[in-house]
């Protein structure tokens, strides 16, 4: 159960139906999962562990708020695994294998374009995952699937504007590099896709100063 506990909440976070800061009641997910406060408490420690939540003593816990300079490197750290990732792939992939990849963008384009918020951005993070276990390791699965779930707080947190439809586009050339087995150009571009990610937060918002901000709109 604590596995299934921290599974529901990841799940919620990356489908973006928890949000920073939010404030999770032990006695509410007991109730939900209908186990003991201890049970909720283990995952809620594992999930701290993972950087996904907060743990504040007399005030509980809450979803993680991730700071500008771990946005950055959690970015950073994706870049470098995931471009190895795909230079090692791109030598051993097969034709089953980039059949099964074509699948996944098949979903991923059937969701964006009916609109399935949940659905889309499930797919599109999964996307990572699946490249992963193409190689077999489930060691760098999950390691990619911890980074992803602090990259869709990171998203919600500083409100990125890069859109599902291009992510999608992203993801389909570098597909595309890897049936041509290009290792170097399916690292570029995946590279690339990731910064592409994450200049499009709101890292630095404008923030005017307070007497700006108390004037009424419009006024000189």
């Amino acid at each position: 159960m604590t596995h299934q506990i921290v599974e529901a909440i990841t799940t919620a976070i990356i489908e973006r139906r928890l949000m920073p800061g939010t404030k999770l009641v032990e006695q509410q997910i007991a109730d939900v999962f209908s186990v003991s406060r201890t049970v909720v408490r283990q995952a809620l420690n594992r999930l701290s562990r993972d950087r996904l939540v907060t743990l504040e003593p007399a005030r509980g816990a809450f979803v993680a708020m991730p700071g500008i300079d771990e946005a950055h490197q959690v970015y950073a750290v994706r870049r470098l695994i995931e471009g190895g990732m795909l230079r090692q792939l791109a030598r051993v992939i097969t034709d089953a294998q980039l059949v099964t990849l074509a699948e996944h963008l098949r979903a991923e384009h059937q969701a964006v374009a009916r609109g399935d918020i949940n659905g889309r951005t499930r797919l599109l993070a999964d996307f990572h995952v699946v490249l992963a276990r193409l190689l077999g390791n489930e060691v760098l699965a999950q390691t990619i699937s911890d980074l992803l779930s602090r990259s869709q707080l990171i998203s919600l947190m500083y409100q990125s504007s890069h859109s599902a439809d291009q992510s999608q586009a992203e993801h389909v050339a570098i597909v595309e590099a890897l049936a041509r087995r290009d290792g170097r150009a399916a690292a570029r571009l995946m590279e690339r896709h990731i910064s592409s990610v994450e200049r499009h937060l709101r890292l630095h918002p404008r923030t005017p100063d307070l007497a700006s901000a108390l004037k009424p709109a419009g006024s000189p």
